[in-house]
């Protein structure tokens, strides 16, 4: 093993320093850390002389990566969603799926610019992915909300944040980054909590949150121990005329935010079998339903629409389970393996399909249910050996396979248009699946006592795109006591989603977004590659003895074969409007580059101010120019810890957004104007809470979000429409205004433990 005991207590230094910072605490072996939850104080001491440093804990100390811990969440408890929090990272914004603004208020994690469908969201290491049971729009939309919403907030002990090389070997849709959401642990006493929590705005027409939630955990036998948690939230929709006033185009009614209910139970058995030796059985069921608030993907308004406003039109049922052992060795080996069955039902309202309508609910009481299953199997085994150089080698396998039964997005008829060679008119298969499986090797080599080298490889192989080589390099070198050189390179990939691969996925339109206004069609494409992402960083990190840690990081993502809907016609169709075909296709470059940078310096002894900025340089097509995501280019987040009293805590904290761009170009691929080009000006949302600890067992936190009452109402989509009552064609779109920020409200949240 490697004896770094210096190593490790100085990442905890920088651990319990930096929240808002780009750097991550070692966490020590498993083992460990359990050890001491469960109060074996005999192996506690033990195990803080010898430490195991794998790559994948060498990760965590990347430039690109951050920590939010449960102290965090209780003093800035987000509304309703982590991702409220998470945003507050460097490097991570919120945004929608597409550079289109379509859906724009469901908005999710967007990291390094690379699209939420590039972000790998995790819980306790393990995939969750049910968006891809969404339907995968024109322009790349999902109305979903995203994933980081099955764990309530108050259950989470940590969430590890990483950006870059680092992510690459978490390999498929890690290109962007990953989020790793790490749940509490049961212990062997028995301990329980009660949470609540209000969020109330100051303006009516915005939606109110409540909350709470309770958590179980104790020792059942000796070697038994066990966890439950519940969870029950709701989150109001935005009054249905909210925007009206702001909007672009007096014709359509865009949409404020739309509500949520959530409901959520989870439980755990731990069973420590043997010295060292554990299994653990995970069972969780959630729901998630909406509180629509009128939005289309394309902003259209009906009666049927006005008529739902409030009603529930989209439930997303998810259960997983899961089997995860976890073995530590005499030799110093250790091993983790999992089994994991996620299935989501995700039963809608059904939709329109073609052209203007698509999107828009057309029924009030017709819906349709999509299947997704979702089953990884992993297994990776850690050795520690000596070879020229003290090294920890991680061997590891992973396979994966996603079913889906859709039977609402495969029914789009080809009357509309005319007949497509080798494609049904009516009746497709409403099924598709994909399996990958996957071999990675990483070392962690100890070159020297100040140069840690840390190369990886992982082969993938996707039953329909086919397969991947993704090699990394993440090199960390001290040099001198304050100044530390790091930098990273991998090569990360996508795989085609169920919906672009899948032939009998079909979307039709009478001109809206078609080339030369001509009906069109876009189909599935089988023969898609993989996305992939050459990833560079290299940055400077300082820190002193006095707590004072900086860094600066260069980031650089050379994208390549982003999948799109294409704009070149493949065909013709046969008879209808004789519509121009296209398909998904591969996009050949991309780039997205920036600068990461965050300090966190204790100011007194009993105050610390944490900052980190994310400076934008470029995301965009090199083809086209075209913008992958409408996010700020520049975004600073500053925060500060004060502890007037022993029981009183403060947090001010400010989070500024620079200027975001709208798309250049229209759906026909046509540069936009008028409206359109209109940019979002900087703004600044300046928060503040407070804790105070009345006991051990009970705590309170109330605070005041978005202070000076920064408004930001959504104007439209960003899609170019022409005013057919003005005889010059006017450009009515959007521009970036596609998405509202809410007012000032206030919160209160009670922590009761026993």
């Amino acid at each position: 093993m490697l004896k770094r005991k210096s190593t490790y207590l100085l990442s905890l230094l920088i651990a319990s320093a930096c929240h808002c910072g780009s750097i991550a605490n070692v966490y020590a072996d498993n083992s460990i850390i359990d050890n001491r939850e469960n109060g074996d104080s005999d192996k506690k001491e033990s195990a803080e002389d010898v430490i195991v440093v794998t790559a994948a804990e060498q990760t965590k100390q990347a430039l690109g990566a951050s920590v939010i811990t449960a102290q965090d969440i209780k003093r800035m408890p987000p509304k309703s969603d982590l991702s409220e929090i998470i945003r507050t990272m460097p490097g991570v914004n919120l945004t929608g799926n597409s550079s289109s603004g379509q859906r724009g208020n469901n908005r999710q994690i967007d990291i390094r610019g690379m699209g939420p469908e590039n972000t790998l969201i995790l819980v306790d290491g393990k995939p969750v992915k049910s968006r891809m049971s969404v339907r995968y729009g024109w322009r790349g939309e999902r109305d979903t909300r995203g994933d980081t919403n099955w764990v309530p907030a108050e259950m989470v002990d940590r969430i590890d944040v990483i950006r870059g090389p680092a992510a690459a070997r978490y390999g498929d849709g890690a290109a962007g980054g990953v989020v790793n959401i790490i749940t509490k642990k049961p212990t062997k006493e028995w301990h329980g909590t009660w949470n609540s929590y209000i969020n109330q705005p100051m303006h009516s027409d915005e939606g109110a949150t409540r909350r709470t939630n309770f958590s179980l955990n104790g020792g059942l036998l000796d070697n038994l121990s066990m966890r439950l948690y519940g969870n029950i939230n709701r989150t109001g929709a935005d009054a249905r005329d909210i925007n009206y006033n702001h909007a672009i185009d007096p014709r359509v009614k865009p949409a404020g935010r739309e509500g949520v209910r959530n409901k959520d139970l989870n439980g755990l058995l731990r069973w420590d079998f043997a010295d060292k030796q554990s299994l653990e059985f995970e069972a969780s069921v959630s729901r998630q339903g909406n509180i629509y608030a009128g939005d289309t993907q394309n902003n259209n308004s009906s009666e049927i629409i006005k008529s739902l406003y409030k009603h529930e039109t989209n439930v997303m049922y998810r259960r997983s389970y899961a089997l995860t052992h976890n073995g530590y060795w005499d030799s110093g080996v250790s091993t983790k393996s999992y089994i994991q069955y996620e299935n989501t039902n995700n039963s809608r309202l059904n939709e329109g399909m073609a052209g203007g309508s698509e999107g828009q609910i057309n029924s009030a009481n017709k819906r349709s249910t999509i299947k997704y299953d979702n089953l990884t199997l992993h297994h990776e085994t850690n050795l520690p050996f000596t070879f020229f150089a003290p090294q920890v080698a991680t061997l590891g396998v992973e396979y994966n396979h996603q079913t889906m039964e859709d039977p609402a997005s495969n029914n789009q008829t080809t009357a509309i248009g005319g007949a497509i060679p080798g494609i049904g008119a009516e009746n497709r298969s409403k099924d598709s699946s994909a399996g990958l499986w996957g071999l990675f090797v990483e070392d962690n080599i100890e070159l020297t006592e100040s140069t840690i080298l840390t190369p990886a490889l992982r082969f993938n192989h996707q039953t329909i795109s086919g397969s991947n080589w993704s090699p990394a390099l993440n090199l960390s070198q001290e040099l001198n006591d304050y100044f530390t050189l790091k930098l990273g390179v991998a090569r990360s990939y996508k795989t085609p989603n169920l919906y672009q691969s899948n032939p009998n996925y079909l979307l039709a339109s009478g001109g809206n977004g078609c080339r030369g206004g001509s009906s069109c069609y876009i189909l599935g494409n089988k023969n898609l590659k993989a996305e992939t992402s050459f990833n560079k960083e290299i940055g400077l990190e300082f820190h002193d003895n006095e707590g004072l840690i900086a860094n600066l990081t260069y980031f650089r993502n050379d994208y390549h074969d982003k999948i799109e809907a294409g704009n070149t016609a493949i065909g013709t169709a046969i008879g209808g409007t004789a519509s121009q075909i296209y398909q998904w296709e591969n996009v050949p470059k991309a780039v997205i580059e920036g600068f990461e940078g965050s300090i966190s310096a204790p100011i007194t002894s009993n105050i610390s101010w944490k900052n980190n900025l994310t400076w934008m340089l470029q995301t965009k097509n090199k083809k086209t120019g075209e913008y992958l995501s409408i996010i700020p280019q520049y975004t600073l987040n500053s925060a500060m810890d004060i502890m007037a009293t022993d029981k009183l805590s403060l947090t001010p904290s400010l989070t500024w957004y620079g200027k975001q761009k709208p798309r250049k170009y229209d759906f026909a691929g046509d540069k936009v104007h008028d409206s359109s080009t209109n940019q979002l000006s900087p703004y600044a949302i300046v928060n503040f809470s407070g804790q105070y600890q009345f006991t051990k067992q009970f705590s309170m936190t109330a605070g005041i979000d978005n202070i000076f009452d920064k408004r930001l109402f959504r104007r439209g989509n960003s899609t170019t429409i022409t005013n057919p009552h003005n005889p010059k064609p006017v450009s009515i779109g959007a521009g970036a205004a596609t998405y509202n920020e809410p007012g000032r409200s206030l919160f209160i949240t009670t922590n009761l433990s026993f």
